[in-house]
Protein backbone atom coordinates (compact mmCIF):
# COMPACT_ATOMS: atom_id res chain seq x y z
CA UNK A 1 0.00 0.00 0.00
CA UNK A 2 1.19 3.22 -1.09
CA UNK A 3 1.98 5.79 2.30
CA UNK A 4 1.28 9.61 2.57
CA UNK A 5 4.53 9.93 1.85
CA UNK A 6 5.15 8.10 -1.35
CA UNK A 7 1.71 9.52 -3.17
CA UNK A 8 2.89 13.38 -2.07
CA UNK A 9 6.12 12.69 -4.04
CA UNK A 10 3.95 11.18 -6.67
CA UNK A 11 1.72 14.36 -6.76
CA UNK A 12 4.32 16.43 -6.30
CA UNK A 13 6.19 15.31 -9.48
CA UNK A 14 3.18 15.36 -12.05
CA UNK A 15 2.69 19.19 -10.70
CA UNK A 16 6.22 19.77 -11.24
CA UNK A 17 7.28 17.59 -14.78
CA UNK A 18 3.79 18.30 -16.75
CA UNK A 19 4.39 22.06 -16.42
CA UNK A 20 7.73 22.14 -17.16
CA UNK A 21 7.10 20.25 -20.19
CA UNK A 22 4.05 22.03 -21.53
CA UNK A 23 6.56 25.44 -20.52
CA UNK A 24 9.03 24.09 -22.66
CA UNK A 25 7.31 23.25 -25.31
CA UNK A 26 5.80 26.53 -25.97
CA UNK A 27 7.82 29.30 -24.44
CA UNK A 28 11.54 27.43 -25.74
CA UNK A 29 11.60 31.11 -27.85
CA UNK A 30 11.64 32.93 -24.75
CA UNK A 31 14.24 31.74 -22.45
CA UNK A 32 13.95 34.24 -19.62
CA UNK A 33 9.98 33.22 -19.34
CA UNK A 34 10.74 29.65 -19.25
CA UNK A 35 12.82 29.94 -17.01
CA UNK A 36 11.00 32.39 -14.80
CA UNK A 37 8.27 29.79 -15.24
CA UNK A 38 10.22 26.94 -14.11
CA UNK A 39 11.59 28.67 -10.59
CA UNK A 40 8.10 29.46 -9.75
CA UNK A 41 7.00 25.77 -10.17
CA UNK A 42 9.53 24.78 -8.43
CA UNK A 43 9.22 26.71 -5.80
CA UNK A 44 5.47 26.02 -5.82
CA UNK A 45 6.77 22.34 -5.25
CA UNK A 46 9.10 22.72 -2.50
CA UNK A 47 6.40 24.17 -0.40
CA UNK A 48 4.29 21.08 -1.02
CA UNK A 49 7.66 18.17 -0.39
CA UNK A 50 8.67 20.35 2.62
CA UNK A 51 6.24 18.50 4.55
CA UNK A 52 6.95 14.80 3.78
CA UNK A 53 10.82 15.01 4.30
CA UNK A 54 11.12 16.77 7.83
CA UNK A 55 15.27 16.77 6.89
CA UNK A 56 14.16 19.56 4.24
CA UNK A 57 11.85 21.28 6.63
CA UNK A 58 14.91 21.05 9.32
CA UNK A 59 17.36 22.22 6.59
CA UNK A 60 15.21 25.14 5.80
CA UNK A 61 14.44 26.08 8.95
CA UNK A 62 18.31 26.25 9.86
CA UNK A 63 19.24 28.18 6.97
CA UNK A 64 16.75 31.36 7.92
CA UNK A 65 17.99 31.03 11.08
CA UNK A 66 21.62 31.38 10.20
CA UNK A 67 20.90 34.27 7.71
CA UNK A 68 18.99 36.24 10.54
CA UNK A 69 22.25 35.29 12.95
CA UNK A 70 24.65 36.03 10.25
CA UNK A 71 23.10 39.55 9.47
CA UNK A 72 22.77 40.10 13.28
CA UNK A 73 26.44 39.51 13.72
CA UNK A 74 27.38 41.40 10.83
CA UNK A 75 25.47 44.25 11.75
CA UNK A 76 27.12 43.94 15.35
CA UNK A 77 30.18 44.43 13.74
CA UNK A 78 29.27 47.55 11.50
CA UNK A 79 27.48 49.62 14.29
CA UNK A 80 30.48 51.52 14.81
CA UNK A 81 31.07 52.79 11.63
CA UNK A 82 30.49 56.28 12.24
CA UNK A 83 31.38 59.84 9.52
CA UNK A 84 31.41 63.31 11.08
CA UNK A 85 30.45 66.52 9.80
CA UNK A 86 31.92 69.44 11.14
CA UNK A 87 31.14 72.96 9.97
CA UNK A 88 32.20 76.10 11.35
CA UNK A 89 29.46 78.16 13.33
CA UNK A 90 31.17 81.91 12.75
CA UNK A 91 33.62 83.09 10.39
CA UNK A 92 36.87 82.50 12.84
CA UNK A 93 36.52 79.04 12.32
CA UNK A 94 36.55 78.27 16.10
CA UNK A 95 33.30 77.27 17.11
CA UNK A 96 32.00 74.41 15.14
CA UNK A 97 28.76 72.83 14.65
CA UNK A 98 29.51 68.43 14.83
CA UNK A 99 26.94 66.36 13.10
CA UNK A 100 27.40 62.69 13.02
CA UNK A 101 25.50 59.91 11.52
CA UNK A 102 26.40 55.88 10.05
CA UNK A 103 28.41 55.42 6.83
CA UNK A 104 26.35 55.52 3.88
CA UNK A 105 27.14 52.42 1.95
CA UNK A 106 25.29 49.16 1.19
CA UNK A 107 26.57 46.86 4.46
CA UNK A 108 25.86 50.13 6.78
CA UNK A 109 22.44 50.51 5.27
CA UNK A 110 21.06 47.38 5.30
CA UNK A 111 21.41 47.27 8.97
CA UNK A 112 18.62 50.31 9.32
CA UNK A 113 20.75 51.84 12.29
CA UNK A 114 18.90 54.35 13.79
CA UNK A 115 19.28 57.63 15.84
CA UNK A 116 16.74 57.38 18.64
CA UNK A 117 14.58 59.90 19.90
CA UNK A 118 13.51 60.08 23.83
CA UNK A 119 10.15 58.06 23.71
CA UNK A 120 12.12 55.31 21.17
CA UNK A 121 14.97 55.18 23.72
CA UNK A 122 12.62 55.06 26.86
CA UNK A 123 10.65 52.23 25.19
CA UNK A 124 13.56 50.36 24.96
CA UNK A 125 15.26 50.61 28.12
CA UNK A 126 12.03 50.45 29.89
CA UNK A 127 12.07 48.66 33.21
CA UNK A 128 16.11 48.30 32.86
CA UNK A 129 18.66 48.30 35.25
CA UNK A 130 22.06 50.09 33.43
CA UNK A 131 25.72 49.86 34.91
CA UNK A 132 28.41 52.38 33.62
CA UNK A 133 31.56 51.71 34.94
CA UNK A 134 35.16 53.60 34.45
CA UNK A 135 36.52 56.83 34.67
CA UNK A 136 35.47 60.06 33.23
CA UNK A 137 34.87 58.64 29.96
CA UNK A 138 32.32 56.51 31.27
CA UNK A 139 31.10 59.60 33.54
CA UNK A 140 30.42 61.37 30.15
CA UNK A 141 28.76 58.71 28.42
CA UNK A 142 26.24 58.53 31.43
CA UNK A 143 25.39 62.29 30.81
CA UNK A 144 24.77 61.88 27.22
CA UNK A 145 22.53 58.66 28.31
CA UNK A 146 20.99 61.07 30.64
CA UNK A 147 20.26 64.01 28.54
CA UNK A 148 18.60 61.31 26.21
CA UNK A 149 15.73 59.97 28.42
CA UNK A 150 15.22 63.14 30.52
CA UNK A 151 14.10 66.47 30.35
CA UNK A 152 16.33 69.66 30.76
CA UNK A 153 15.06 70.72 33.89
CA UNK A 154 15.70 67.42 35.35
CA UNK A 155 19.02 67.38 33.80
CA UNK A 156 20.15 70.71 35.26
CA UNK A 157 18.84 69.36 38.81
CA UNK A 158 20.97 66.94 38.73
CA UNK A 159 24.47 68.14 37.25
CA UNK A 160 26.00 68.84 40.58
CA UNK A 161 25.92 65.92 41.99
CA UNK A 162 26.59 63.56 38.82
CA UNK A 163 29.53 65.98 38.17
CA UNK A 164 31.40 65.44 41.70
CA UNK A 165 34.96 63.98 40.92
CA UNK A 166 35.94 60.36 41.94
CA UNK A 167 32.41 59.73 42.78
CA UNK A 168 29.89 57.28 42.17
CA UNK A 169 26.24 58.59 41.51
CA UNK A 170 23.16 56.81 40.73
CA UNK A 171 19.24 57.49 40.16
CA UNK A 172 16.06 56.54 39.37
CA UNK A 173 14.23 57.35 36.34
CA UNK A 174 10.45 56.53 37.91
CA UNK A 175 9.01 57.24 34.54
CA UNK A 176 10.21 54.57 32.78
CA UNK A 177 11.25 52.18 35.71
CA UNK A 178 14.83 52.47 34.97
CA UNK A 179 17.54 52.36 37.28
CA UNK A 180 21.17 53.93 36.48
CA UNK A 181 24.17 53.41 38.42
CA UNK A 182 27.69 55.12 37.67
CA UNK A 183 30.27 53.74 39.36
CA UNK A 184 33.60 55.14 39.42
CA UNK A 185 36.49 52.47 38.69
CA UNK A 186 39.62 54.12 37.30
CA UNK A 187 41.71 51.08 36.96
CA UNK A 188 40.66 47.66 35.01
CA UNK A 189 40.92 45.84 39.08
CA UNK A 190 38.26 47.97 40.09
CA UNK A 191 36.06 46.73 37.20
CA UNK A 192 37.17 43.28 38.08
CA UNK A 193 36.17 43.53 41.72
CA UNK A 194 32.73 44.71 40.53
CA UNK A 195 32.25 42.00 38.31
CA UNK A 196 33.39 38.91 41.23
CA UNK A 197 30.75 41.35 43.36
CA UNK A 198 28.03 40.81 41.07
CA UNK A 199 28.76 36.91 40.78
CA UNK A 200 29.13 36.28 44.41
CA UNK A 201 25.40 38.22 44.86
CA UNK A 202 23.82 36.17 41.87
CA UNK A 203 22.52 39.99 41.29
CA UNK A 204 23.71 41.66 37.73
CA UNK A 205 22.68 44.34 35.76
CA UNK A 206 20.35 44.15 32.39
CA UNK A 207 23.25 46.28 30.94
CA UNK A 208 27.10 46.70 32.12
CA UNK A 209 29.01 49.25 30.04
CA UNK A 210 32.35 49.07 31.41
CA UNK A 211 36.11 51.09 30.44
CA UNK A 212 39.56 51.55 31.85
CA UNK A 213 43.04 52.76 30.80
CA UNK A 214 43.65 56.38 31.08
CA UNK A 215 44.57 56.14 34.54
CA UNK A 216 46.80 52.95 34.40
CA UNK A 217 48.48 54.58 31.34
CA UNK A 218 49.34 57.77 33.70
CA UNK A 219 50.12 56.36 37.13
CA UNK A 220 51.36 52.88 36.49
CA UNK A 221 52.72 53.37 32.41
CA UNK A 222 53.04 49.62 31.99
CA UNK A 223 51.04 47.90 28.71
CA UNK A 224 52.04 44.58 29.93
CA UNK A 225 50.69 45.15 33.59
CA UNK A 226 47.60 46.44 31.60
CA UNK A 227 47.35 43.45 29.62
CA UNK A 228 47.49 40.90 32.31
CA UNK A 229 44.71 42.89 34.35
CA UNK A 230 42.39 42.76 31.31
CA UNK A 231 42.93 38.85 30.86
CA UNK A 232 41.97 38.61 34.44
CA UNK A 233 38.56 41.10 33.75
CA UNK A 234 38.33 38.73 30.86
CA UNK A 235 38.28 35.55 32.99
CA UNK A 236 36.03 36.78 35.69
CA UNK A 237 33.30 38.29 33.29
CA UNK A 238 33.59 34.91 31.20
CA UNK A 239 32.72 32.87 34.64
CA UNK A 240 30.07 35.16 35.47
CA UNK A 241 27.96 34.59 31.92
CA UNK A 242 25.50 31.37 32.34
CA UNK A 243 27.50 29.79 29.00
CA UNK A 244 30.93 30.70 27.81
CA UNK A 245 31.41 32.63 24.13
CA UNK A 246 34.61 30.40 23.35
CA UNK A 247 31.96 27.13 23.78
CA UNK A 248 29.53 28.65 21.47
CA UNK A 249 26.71 28.20 23.99
CA UNK A 250 27.22 24.51 23.96
CA UNK A 251 28.09 24.27 28.02
CA UNK A 252 28.37 26.14 31.23
CA UNK A 253 30.48 27.91 32.66
CA UNK A 254 31.73 26.28 35.95
CA UNK A 255 30.35 28.32 38.88
CA UNK A 256 28.09 30.23 36.98
CA UNK A 257 25.10 31.67 37.06
CA UNK A 258 21.89 30.15 35.50
CA UNK A 259 19.93 32.79 34.83
CA UNK A 260 20.29 35.49 31.44
CA UNK A 261 23.32 36.93 30.55
CA UNK A 262 23.72 40.87 30.70
CA UNK A 263 24.23 42.98 27.42
CA UNK A 264 28.06 44.01 27.78
CA UNK A 265 30.17 46.54 26.66
CA UNK A 266 33.71 48.21 26.35
CA UNK A 267 33.87 51.72 26.51
CA UNK A 268 37.42 51.70 24.55
CA UNK A 269 39.89 54.45 25.21
CA UNK A 270 39.72 58.12 22.84
CA UNK A 271 42.39 59.36 21.01
CA UNK A 272 44.78 61.19 23.12
CA UNK A 273 45.90 64.49 21.21
CA UNK A 274 49.60 64.75 22.59
CA UNK A 275 50.26 68.51 22.49
CA UNK A 276 46.74 69.42 24.00
CA UNK A 277 47.11 67.57 27.08
CA UNK A 278 47.09 69.92 29.88
CA UNK A 279 50.34 68.75 31.91
CA UNK A 280 53.37 68.21 31.18
CA UNK A 281 53.35 64.46 33.30
CA UNK A 282 50.24 63.93 30.79
CA UNK A 283 52.43 64.49 27.95
CA UNK A 284 55.24 62.34 29.02
CA UNK A 285 53.30 59.04 29.51
CA UNK A 286 50.26 59.65 27.65
CA UNK A 287 52.37 59.11 24.27
CA UNK A 288 51.60 57.87 21.23
CA UNK A 289 53.97 55.07 22.03
CA UNK A 290 52.44 54.14 24.99
CA UNK A 291 48.79 54.93 23.69
CA UNK A 292 49.14 51.64 21.16
CA UNK A 293 50.44 49.67 23.48
CA UNK A 294 47.76 49.53 25.67
CA UNK A 295 45.20 49.17 22.60
CA UNK A 296 47.57 46.06 21.80
CA UNK A 297 47.28 45.24 24.68
CA UNK A 298 42.96 44.93 24.61
CA UNK A 299 43.40 43.21 21.62
CA UNK A 300 45.80 40.43 23.09
CA UNK A 301 43.26 40.32 26.28
CA UNK A 302 40.48 38.69 23.76
CA UNK A 303 37.92 40.49 25.90
CA UNK A 304 36.20 41.89 22.77
CA UNK A 305 33.83 40.19 20.96
CA UNK A 306 35.40 41.03 17.83
CA UNK A 307 38.37 38.80 18.94
CA UNK A 308 36.40 35.99 20.33
CA UNK A 309 35.18 37.79 24.07
CA UNK A 310 32.46 38.41 25.48
CA UNK A 311 31.93 42.39 25.36
CA UNK A 312 31.05 44.69 22.68
CA UNK A 313 33.25 47.14 22.12
CA UNK A 314 31.89 51.18 21.67
CA UNK A 315 34.64 52.40 19.73
CA UNK A 316 35.33 56.35 21.29
CA UNK A 317 39.27 55.61 19.33
CA UNK A 318 37.08 55.89 16.22
CA UNK A 319 34.67 58.16 17.11
CA UNK A 320 37.52 60.68 18.57
CA UNK A 321 40.14 60.09 15.71
CA UNK A 322 37.62 61.22 12.98
CA UNK A 323 35.91 64.02 15.06
CA UNK A 324 39.73 65.12 15.87
CA UNK A 325 41.21 68.13 17.55
CA UNK A 326 38.36 70.36 16.69
CA UNK A 327 36.19 68.41 19.26
CA UNK A 328 38.37 68.33 22.35
CA UNK A 329 39.97 71.46 24.26
CA UNK A 330 42.29 68.92 26.35
CA UNK A 331 43.27 66.17 24.00
CA UNK A 332 41.54 63.98 26.27
CA UNK A 333 37.85 64.63 27.17
CA UNK A 334 36.13 65.13 23.98
CA UNK A 335 32.61 66.92 23.04
CA UNK A 336 29.45 65.90 24.25
CA UNK A 337 28.77 64.89 20.32
CA UNK A 338 31.13 62.19 20.75
CA UNK A 339 29.86 60.10 23.66
CA UNK A 340 26.35 61.18 22.53
CA UNK A 341 27.45 59.17 19.29
CA UNK A 342 28.59 56.04 21.45
CA UNK A 343 25.11 55.91 23.30
CA UNK A 344 23.46 55.81 20.11
CA UNK A 345 25.61 52.93 18.92
CA UNK A 346 24.77 50.71 22.12
CA UNK A 347 21.37 50.94 22.09
CA UNK A 348 21.61 50.31 18.30
CA UNK A 349 23.30 47.44 19.67
CA UNK A 350 21.19 46.60 21.97
CA UNK A 351 18.33 46.76 19.55
CA UNK A 352 20.07 44.13 17.57
CA UNK A 353 20.98 41.77 20.67
CA UNK A 354 17.14 41.58 21.69
CA UNK A 355 15.78 40.89 18.43
CA UNK A 356 14.04 44.39 18.36
CA UNK A 357 12.33 46.93 16.10
CA UNK A 358 11.61 50.26 16.86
Amino acid sequence: MIGGAQLGLLAACVVLFVPMLMAGWHLSRNKMLFFSGALFITLAVGVHLTPYFPSVSGFASSFSSFVVFDHRDSCINLVNEIVWDLKPKNTSLEIYEKNWDWVNSGKVSACEFQKLGKSDASDLLNGSWLVVAGDSQARLVVVSLLRLVLDDQRMDSIRSDLFKRHSDYNIAVDEIGMKLDFIWAPYVSNLTHLVMKYKVKRNYPDVLVMGSGLWHMLHVNNASDYDVRLQLLKNSVVSLLPFSPELGTNGPVTGSVSIKSPHLFWLGMPMLINGMLNTGEKRGKMNDAMWHAYDKALGNSKLLRQTGGPLILLDIQSLTWNCGPRCTIDGMHYDGAVYEAAVHVMLNALLIESHQRL
